[in-house]
């Protein structure tokens, strides 16, 4: 991935809906060049897939929390479990104290409770810790500058 690459897909995270000509245009590609290289960056999946940003409060999910589940067992196969749960937004299986971190959105913190009761009814779940989320001050998507290598101070 080339500079170029990283170019275009911070303009498409800014904005995925304009032309490939106004995305060339950016990066010094004719239309042609640009449609040709986002169409192997999806091939490669550095583009995952072209989304549209939802506000969580305007559609009824201004609950956000993060919950550590603590197991009994090993939780690595227990992905569907946690994905069959609409409330959560993301799972990863962690290193530390807990065994898998989950970010949930609910509509109220009684929703958010019974997100929690179904958690501790997945098979191997031993606890919760759950931290409500009072203010956002951010959200970013990954930079694909961040993985460009740097040159070494001079």
């Amino acid at each position: 991935m080339d500079h170029i690459d990283r170019a275009l897909l911070a303009h498409l995270q800014q904005d995925a809906t304009q032309s490939y000509a106004a995305l060339g245009q950016a990066v010094g590609l004719s239309a042609g060049a640009a449609h040709e290289r986002v169409r192997k960056l999806r091939e490669r999946g550095a583009i995952r897939r072209t989304t549209v940003e939802v506000d969580p409060a305007a559609v009824g999910s201004a609950v956000l929390a993060y919950v550590m589940v603590d197991s009994v067992s090993w939780m690595g196969d227990s992905a569907q479990d946690f994905a069959a749960l609409p409330e959560i937004l993301e799972a990863h299986v962690i290193a530390g104290s807990a065994s898998v971190l989950v970010k949930v959105r609910t509509a109220t913190t009684e929703q958010l409770q019974d997100v929690l009761r179904r958690i501790y009814a997945i098979d191997g779940v031993r606890g919760t810790q759950a931290t409500v989320v009072l203010e956002t001050f951010f959200e970013r998507p990954v930079s694909p500058e961040i993985g460009e290598p740097r040159g070494l101070p001079g």
